[in-house]
């Protein structure tokens, strides 16, 4: 009993983290109404790009397009929230407040990670309602659990990705933000967003193999426009499960070591 009272304390301390970002978006609200009005275009317009060409064949391409916009849309704002909570909170001026309050780092990480599922989710529902209401896309056949199982199975990793990246911004101040976006266009451009990955240069297509993203969006697709059963995408979740187990302690390792070489070295309260 004693140990599930633990428990329910340290999920409501990590709860704190996801309350403090809800604040955060009303202080700047009319940037966070700027970022989605991007975001809603962004996807349109890549939407409207699949109209062109053989009427017989729209609806895949739009199918096509706009599941890689959206699924791309939901785990790049898994990535961003998590590995730029740092940057957040330096420039917020709480990072020495955050880090020295006595809370487990591992719950203060999941406290960041419930917020970026939770603002993420929402950013994809405000894309969903303005596809539906440009694009008459039929569903018709697609296996949609399985589509959404993989969404959830790749949430994992990239958390894990996240948490890995969030100690760039913790060890340096002036170029560690930078360094986040660069690996997250790099994820973008080598996974087949867009595109099938047999498109890229010979020399490029490995890199496609160790994303996460690439079997996220192999699963999903072949879940919405073949629907694909659960038998046939369990190479690719079994992929991004694995992915995921393996990258979350790992980020959190990586994170914890650069936290320490932060306090040792006195860039906690550096602001860049």
């Amino acid at each position: 009993m004693i140990e599930l009272n633990a428990l329910a304390r340290e999920i409501k301390s990590s709860y704190a983290l996801v309350q403090r970002n809800i604040n955060l978006v009303r202080r700047y609200l009319g940037w966070e109404i700027v970022f989605a009005s991007y975001e809603v275009v962004n996807v349109l317009t890549i939407g409207f790009i699949g109209v062109s060409g053989p009427r017989e064949t729209m609806n895949e391409r739009i199918l096509f397009l706009i599941a890689g916009a959206l699924l791309w849309g939901f785990l790049s704002v898994l990535f961003h929230e998590v590995s730029e909570s740092v940057a957040w909170e330096r420039w917020e001026g709480t990072i020495e407040y955050s880090f020295m309050a006595p809370l487990p780092r591992i719950i203060y990480m999941m406290g960041v990670c419930f917020w970026a599922v939770l603002y993420g989710l929402i950013r994809t529902i405000v894309c969903l309602t303005a596809v539906a209401l440009f694009f008459r896309i039929s569903l018709a056949g697609a296996n949609l659990p399985a589509a959404l199982l993989t969404l959830a199975i790749s949430s994992l990793a990239f958390m894990g990705m996240g948490l890995a990246a969030a100690v760039l911004p913790l060890v340096s101040p002036e170029k560690g933000s930078q360094a986040t976006h660069i690996f997250q266009a790099v994820i973008l451009l080598i996974s087949g967003v867009y595109y099938d990955v047999s498109v890229l240069p010979a020399w490029v297509r490995p890199l496609s193999a160790i994303s996460p993203a690439t079997y996220t969006l192999r699963a999903a697709r072949a879940a919405l426009l073949e629907g694909a059963p659960m038998a046939s995408i369990l190479p690719e979740l079994g992929i991004l499960l694995v992915s995921g187990v393996v990258l979350i302690p790992l980020g959190l390792a990586i994170f914890e070591r650069g936290e320490h070489y932060a306090m040792r070295t006195g860039k906690l309260k550096r602001s860049g």
